[in-house]
Formats: structure tokens, sequence, C-alpha cells
């Protein structure tokens, strides 16, 4: 997987907030991107209790793009990470780290300290 969404990319690619993400995303080659189960559950919840995407639009969505299961690799990733109590953001970068991919984000600040994760935003 060269490419994982951060939950806030997904939000902005279903809501169609930013034109130049939605252009990258057609361009790169199918396949190549994936999603964490965390952005996953991040996005599930919302839906759950009513917020953006509708279910449908998820569904439709992780038909397009595959989740990636949160595995052992991913764990052990999370242990080496400066922590941060209560933070989906450091699961998400642990996991983009365990499978070698680039990470997918609108915030990258919040990633800024993890001098080994590669971010790009594609919002711009």
């Amino acid at each position: 997987m060269k490419y994982l969404f951060d939950t806030n990319s997904c939000i902005h690619l279903l809501s169609g907030t930013y034109p130049a993400l939605t252009a990258r995303v057609a361009e790169t080659e199918a396949g190549a991107i994936g999603i964490s189960s965390i952005s996953f559950a991040e996005l599930a919840l919302g839906t759950h209790i009513g917020k953006s995407p509708d279910r449908s639009l998820l569904d439709d969505f992780i038909s397009e793009v595959p989740i990636q299961d949160f595995g052992e690799a991913a764990a052990r990733a999370y242990a080496r990470l400066p922590f941060r109590l209560a933070n989906f953001d450091r699961l998400i970068a642990a996991h983009a780290l365990s499978l070698g991919s680039i990470l997918i984000t609108h915030n990258r600040k919040d990633f800024a300290d993890i001098s080994h994760l590669i971010t790009e935003d594609w919002t711009a």
C-alpha cells in the first residue's frame, strides 16, 4: 500500500471540500490507496451518530479504498512512537509506518514530531 488516508482526508474527499484532493485521488493508480481500520472506525462512528458521511457513501468509499487491518506490526510501531494520551492519530501513524506507506493528511502538524513518518497534504 503506497498511501494510507488519515481520517480527515477521507472526510474532505467524501464531502468534496477540496477539488485538488479529488483530482489527485483520481490520478492515483488503483489499489495504491488504503484506509486504516482505525480511520474507518472513526468514520463509522460519525456515520452512526448522524454525521457525514452517510452510510451508503461510506460503503461506496470502502468498496473502492480497501480497509487495512491494524495488526501486530502496527501495534509494535505504535509502541515506539512518542506517546500522546487518547490520540487516534498515533495509531494511524503507526499503521502507516508498519505498512511503509505515505500518510495522506490535511493535518500534517499533528504528525510533525514523528520524524520517520512521511506525510503529504493533497488538498493544496
